[in-house]
């Protein structure tokens, strides 16, 4: 089934649907509380997530260090995750404009107004939020500390 077909499906029935995304490279506690939270604004979260060719333009050519489909994989079976869908552009803008989310959510470290797709989400009466982080750690961080060692 191809996802539009879920997205349809979903939205027939009634289902309040929330939109984020990111590279999610190595899942950390962070990432968990932030999907949970994420998918307690609606019934069914959809992640989009960079394949590995927008991870490399937006993180650098050592990133990411697990390919798109075991970062899907790890995505997927999240409890707060439904479907994940990978995309190759810079930002889910497309994705965004295709899915048509009832919401569309990032961390606190976005200002609403440089949210990619946020305009387009509020035009049709779509709310835009952003999750505060409440873990201090990132893939980065993690990265850092084990070439530390």
């Amino acid at each position: 089934m191809e996802y539009m077909d879920i997205i349809e499906k979903v939205r027939k029935e009634g289902k309040k649907i929330v939109f984020t995304n990111g590279c999610f490279d190595i899942i950390h506690a962070g990432h968990v509380d932030y999907l949970e939270k994420a998918k307690s604004l609606g019934d069914f979260l959809v992640v989009g997530l960079n394949s590995d060719d927008s991870v490399r333009r937006l993180k650098g050519k050592d990133r990411p260090v697990n390919p798109q489909e075991h970062r899907k994989k790890v995505l997927s079976a999240l409890k707060p995750v439904d479907l994940v869908i990978i995309f190759d552009e810079d930002t889910p803008e497309r994705l965004i404009k295709e899915i048509k989310p009832d919401v569309l959510v990032k961390g606190g470290d976005w200002k609403v107004e440089n949210i990619v797709g946020a305009d387009f989400v509020k035009s049709y009466g779509g709310k835009v939020l952003t999750i505060d982080f409440v873990y201090d750690t990132s893939t980065t961080k993690i990265i850092s500390k084990i070439r530390s060692l």
